[in-house]
């Protein structure tokens, strides 16, 4: 978790940040006087954390969109460093070059060995640059599918983190076949013999994150947002501009809550008081236990049923309703009339 020198604010946190700029200085005079403040400085830490809990408690769409993105809030490689052990990165798709947005490697949870991987955003500038903002390319794609299919080999279960606001939509990566790298990802992940967990660490969108997005259970964080398109995006499709995001947001229906009611995740998964950002290593602990859990319960079944109970978890998705025959051809005849 970054120092409270360095910590990152969004509008909504103004509350929080007004309390944490009134202990520096109290710290400050503290320091300077030689006079005892810790009571007064422990009172407003405890308010602190009454006012995180205050703050998350009804939260937005876009608010949670906003908490998604935080810039202090844990990427891929903090969740392996907090979660696993012995972490070995492998690189490389085997036909062009490494993708830097897409990380993935052999890794130890609690004894057992798992092939995870994720979509890794910059903590600056620079190294956001470096990451492509999380926006893997084809090839970030398919060096997903050859660790999977390297986890295949040896049977090891695969864990994905998903952290992306959309694959890389640049023409670059359009001609080496983006849309076919996904789409050959989900086939693939479909009919895994191993077992899949999928985790929402972040941003969830559209195929950037379903290119590793296919799996047995797929959990999500409290604060992530999990659809086809960015609020953004979609404001500007449907309204011309970005200026009604917020709306997008809520008519999207993109949180944890609305994903679980809708049959598309299995678990939300809590996070600290006030996000994950807060706290990296309460983040990790809460995660930990829940992919623990979930190959336990995975290894035991056989390949062939695992895959068969996949495909059917994914083919009940969705739901619709029927117009009754009668109100269809009443609606024809009308139209004919007219």
């Amino acid at each position: 978790m970054p120092q409270d020198k360095n910590r990152q604010f969004l509008d909504f946190e103004k509350p929080i940040k007004d309390l944490f700029d009134d202990i520096e200085r109290l710290k400050t005079t503290a320091e300077k006087s030689k006079v005892d403040l810790t009571d007064s400085i422990r009172k407003l830490e405890e308010q602190v954390i009454q006012k995180r809990k205050e703050i998350t408690q009804n939260l937005t769409s876009w608010q949670r969109v906003q908490l998604s993105r935080h810039p202090d809030r844990p990427y891929t490689l903090k969740y392996i460093e907090k979660v696993f052990t012995n972490f070995v990165e492998l690189y490389g798709d085997r036909n062009v070059r490494d993708d830097k947005a897409m990380v993935g490697g052999f890794a130890q949870l609690e004894g057992q060995t798992v092939m995870v991987i994720g979509q890794q955003k910059g903590q600056n500038t620079k190294m956001r640059q470096m990451r492509n903002f999380g926006m893997a390319n084809p090839e970030g794609y398919r060096k997903a599918l050859r660790l999977m299919k390297l986890a295949e080999k040896f049977n090891k279960p695969v864990i994905t983190l998903i952290d992306t606001p959309g694959a890389y939509p640049g023409l670059e990566a359009e001609e080496r076949g983006q849309g076919e790298a996904i789409a050959r990802n989900i086939y693939e992940m479909c009919k895994l013999k191993v077992p899949i967990i999928v985790v929402i660490i972040g941003e969830g969108a559209s195929g950037g994150a379903l290119g590793i997005g296919v799996g047995d259970r797929v959990f999500m964080l409290e604060n992530t947002w999990y659809t086809v398109i960015s609020p953004e995006s979609c404001s500007s499709i449907l309204w011309r501009s970005w200026e009604m995001k917020e709306k997008a947001a809520e008519q999207l229906k993109l949180t944890a809550d609305y994903m679980h009611k809708f049959g598309l995740i299995d678990v939300i998964i809590p996070e600290p008081i006030g996000g994950a950002h807060w706290d990296y290593t309460e983040a990790a602990l809460l995660l930990k236990p829940y992919l623990i859990n979930t190959i336990a319960e995975l290894k035991p079944m056989s390949a062939s049923d695992r895959v068969n109970k996949r495909i059917e978890k994914y083919c009940r998705m969705g739901f619709w309703d029927e117009v009754p025959q009668n109100a269809v051809v009443e609606e024809k005849q009308f139209d004919i009339s007219n």
